[in-house]
């Protein structure tokens, strides 16, 4: 069993951040270990408070389990400010760590913004070099490259190979955000643009897809090719969406359903 490390924010309502990463370590055959970066005071029904942890505590967490266990894949979530960046950035200096799959996390479902403006930047210039790949949403993505968003799947790809530029391995552009019946993400890599789509699902209950995501991406990357991680993890979280109506968890925006596959 390989390990993945999610290095993420907390969400005590269990549907996004480090909550969200571990189960899906688990679904999918990884065993799960967590940095924490922030935690938060937060529902389905929205972020009330967050408290950012000190950076010096997050190099600490890390150290503590990288000298004890062989770490074979990251996933970046919420990293909150620009000395937390600065420090995750640092980690993966000192780390051996073969896959590093970067979601970046600015905003939450409900519009609280889960990241400084001043480390926008930093995330683009410490963070993408370092990245197997990154899994932004159309917001983020011009965010990123300080644009506008893309309103169409030309655009989405123009993006991500811009983003490509910035020396990550591979992209994967999400177009959630799109007005369409599919939900069509981007494949980008040096090498091809692979274009992977599903239908998209009416339900209200897609509070922590993001994380899910590149979680799964994680969890799969040291069992397969790259490509395969992406379908496979997308595959996934399609599944975790359909059966999301299932679990009938608080009065807002619920949770995906981590474990439909079992129960």
């Amino acid at each position: 069993m390989t390990i993945s490390l999610t290095i993420a924010g907390s969400d005590p309502s269990g549907g996004a951040g480090i909550q969200a990463d571990l189960k899906t370590f688990s679904a999918l055959g990884a065993y799960g270990m967590s940095v924490i970066t922030a935690l938060t005071a937060q529902s389905t029904q929205g972020v009330d408070a967050i408290f950012s942890i000190p950076a010096s505590f997050v190099r600490q967490q890390f150290s503590s389990i990288a000298q004890d266990s062989q770490i074979e894949s990251l996933k970046i979530g919420m990293l909150m400010d620009r000395e937390i960046v600065l420090a995750v950035s640092q980690i993966l200096e000192q780390s051996t760590i073969h896959y590093i799959v970067l979601d970046t996390v600015m905003v939450a479902k409900g519009g609280h913004p889960l990241l400084t403006s001043d480390a926008i930047d930093a995330i683009r210039d410490y963070l993408l070099p370092k990245a197997t790949i990154i899994t932004p949403n159309l917001p983020e993505a011009a965010a990123l490259l300080a644009c506008g968003e893309a309103t169409n799947e030309t655009q989405m790809c123009e993006q991500g190979m811009e983003l490509l530029k910035l020396g990550c391995q591979a992209v994967l552009m999400k177009g959630g955000h799109l007005v369409s019946d599919e939900s069509p993400d981007y494949l980008i890599t040096q090498q091809q643009i692979i274009r992977l789509t599903t239908e998209r699902i009416r339900t209200k209950n897609t509070h922590g897809t993001g994380c899910t995501l590149s979680a799964a991406i994680a969890a799969l990357l040291p069992q397969m090719p790259l490509f395969e991680a992406v379908k496979n993890a997308k595959n996934y979280l399609s599944g975790a969406i359909e059966h999301a109506d299932s679990l009938k968890v608080g009065k807002g925006i619920g949770p995906t359903h981590h474990f439909y596959r079992w129960w």
